[in-house]
Order: structure tokens, then sequence, then C-alpha cells
């Protein structure tokens, strides 16, 4: 691991220290001490048949542009990517190119195509994370005594990521608008790529021209309507019934809806460049809001303390001992420091030699 790496998990985990010590990390040990183990296994088994929820639904849309394969081989891919997306600052994009690398190469499918499925697989992520978007800005208004600068940051952040999501589904439907995205592209290129400019651009167009394709046949078939968007809101329901066995576990009760609406901003927390799949920033939100809607500091603390090392830390060691698995080519390319998109260019830069 780089210095840079350590400097950015070093922070992190400092602020998380801060966070314990704040409420008291005495009380916290208290609390873990009456934690009842059946409910935090039956929290671990969620996680465990949300990791396959995930693999089906990459799987359904892979098999929409004929790109088969099994459940088996993906959940590995899926565990690597989640583990790069924990790892990955600015925005925790990282993983998305790395399992559609994986794929490619391990299945000799184009990465034009692979990256395709990955871009659905995750827009579909999108549409039950904007619905409990707006439930939350809703809640925070109810649960919460918010300034309005804080919504309108909020209702802001979940236009900007609607926005994206419109972008790219436009982009895949309307030929004209691709080609002046890849005409954007191809100047770019121009300006900052003056070496075998022209062969790159060509590589360009082939690889914009075929992730349209691959986003239309999978955007107009009715199975991502009927299965794959469906199973997208069961994975979010799963995620939430996680936390309410972790607080169960704890004799707290906690609402649903208020599980949700922590998780969103969690998530939008999670989203901080610079801290590592926002290790440390979310933990805190986790505490704050946890506290602020009622349950005790020590619990909020307790609980966040172990939803964290199931979500988080359960599935990047997981993805990392999976990892190497598939070479040195990607593992050399990852590390704590490294941004989405530096991990993307690396990627690229691989598959043109």
């Amino acid at each position: 691991m780089d210095k840079k790496s350590i400097f950015f998990l070093g922070i992190s985990v400092l602020i998380l220290v801060v966070m314990l010590w704040l409420v008291g990390i005495d009380q916290v040990i208290d609390a873990l001490k009456i934690a009842k183990l059946e409910f935090i296994a039956l929290a671990v088994a969620m996680q465990v048949f949300t990791y396959f929820l995930y693999s089906l639904r990459w799987k359904i849309l892979n098999n929409l542009v004929d790109i088969n394969v099994g459940i088996k081989k993906l959940l590995p891919m899926i565990l690597v990517g989640l583990a790069v997306n924990n790892i990955t600052p600015s925005g925790r994009g990282g993983g998305e190119p790395v399992r559609a690398y994986i794929l490619s190469r391990e299945e000799n499918y184009p990465m034009e195509e692979t990256f395709a499925t990955v871009v659905a697989d995750r827009a579909l992520d999108t549409f039950p994370f904007v619905v409990l978007a707006i439930l939350t800005i809703i809640g925070m208004t109810l649960y919460f005594n918010f300034d309005l600068w804080m919504i309108i940051l909020m209702i802001v952040a979940v236009v900007a990521i609607v926005a994206i999501l419109i972008l790219l589904i436009y982009m895949s439907i309307n030929p004209s608008f691709g080609k002046r995205v890849d005409g954007w592209i191809i100047g770019l290129v121009r300006r900052f790529y003056k070496k075998n400019s022209d062969e790159l651009e060509e590589k360009i167009h082939g690889a914009i021209n075929g992730f349209q394709d691959t986003m239309k046949m999978v955007i107009s078939n009715k199975k991502v309507l009927y299965y794959a968007l469906p199973l997208s809101f069961i994975i979010w329901i799963f995620e939430i019934i996680r936390v309410y066995f972790v607080f169960l576990a704890f004799g707290a009760v906690v609402s649903p809806v208020v599980i949700g609406e922590v998780f969103i901003l969690a998530c939008l927390a999670g989203m901080i460049p610079l801290l590592p799949g926002g290790l440390g920033a979310v933990d805190g939100i986790m505490i704050i809001f946890y506290s602020a809607a009622g349950i005790t500091a020590s619990i909020s603390a307790a609980a966040t303390v172990i939803e964290r090392l199931i979500s988080f830390w359960m599935t990047t060691i997981l993805g990392m001992v999976i990892l190497p698995y598939y070479g040195s080519s990607v593992l050399d390319k990852i590390s704590f420091g490294s941004s989405s998109e530096e991990i993307e260019e690396s990627i690229n830069e691989d598959i043109e030699e």
C-alpha cells in the first residue's frame, strides 16, 4: 500500500475514532457486550444473500446481450467490484470498470458490451435510490430539524443523479446525441493526446457505438422492467432489513423508514471525494442521525460499528481476497488512493496494449 493510500485510510479511521470518542468509547463497548449474536448472524446472512441478488441482476442484464455467464462466475466479480468501490474515492465508481474488465478478459467478450451491462446494472440501482431519496427529503422535515439549505442540497444532489441517468439513457437511444458525445471525447483526445491519436479515435468510435448498441438492447427489453428493476428495489429492501436486524441485536426497534432515510444520507456521504468508500464520514452520519431519531448515542455507535463491519469491511476483505485470483494486471492498478478515473484510465491502457 503506498503512502497516499495510508494517508487517506488514516484520515478516514481518525474520523471514526473521534466520533466514537465523542460518544464515549466505554459506553460503546458496554453496548457491544449485550449484542445478541443470533440477530447479527441474520444480518450477515442478509448481506451474503444480497451478494447473490446483485449477481442475479447482472446475470439478467448480461443474458439480454448474449453474455452467457453463470452466477457462480459473476459472484466473485461482484465482490471484487464492491470491494474496489469501497476503497475508491470520488463517487466510489472504481469497481464498475474493474468488473467489466474482468468479465471481458475472463470470458472473452468485448469490453464495450460488458461495460454497458455494468452501467445498466448501476443505473438500475439509481431508481430505488431516487425513490428513497425523495422519501428521505420528506422524512427529514418530519423526523429531523434541518436547515433549509441542507434540504436544498439534498434536492440538488438527487436532481444531479437523475440528470446523469437521463443523459446516459438519452445517449443510448439518440444516435445524434451519441455522435455529439463522441465528437466531444475526440476533441479532448486531439487536445491532450497527440501520439497515435488516429488509432485511439477509431477505438473510441468503436467503443461508443458498441456501448450504444448494447444499451439499446438492454433498455428496450421488457425483462429489465419485469425482473431486473423489481430486483433492484428488493436489494435495497434487504439492505434496510439488514440494518434493522443489527439494531434488534441491541434491543432497539427502529422504524425502517428512519433506517432508509439515514441509509440514503450515508450513501451521499460515501460519495465525498478523497475518503475511501466514505469511511469515517458514513459512520459519522449514521451515528449522528440515528441518535437524532431518538436512539441512544451508545447504541447508535455500537450498531453502526457492527453494520459497517458487515457491509463495508466484510465485503472489502472478501473482494480483496478474491482479487489476486484475476492476476496482477488488475491488482497493480488499485489502491486506497486511486480514484475511479485513475482506475478506468489504467484499465484502458491495459486494453490498448
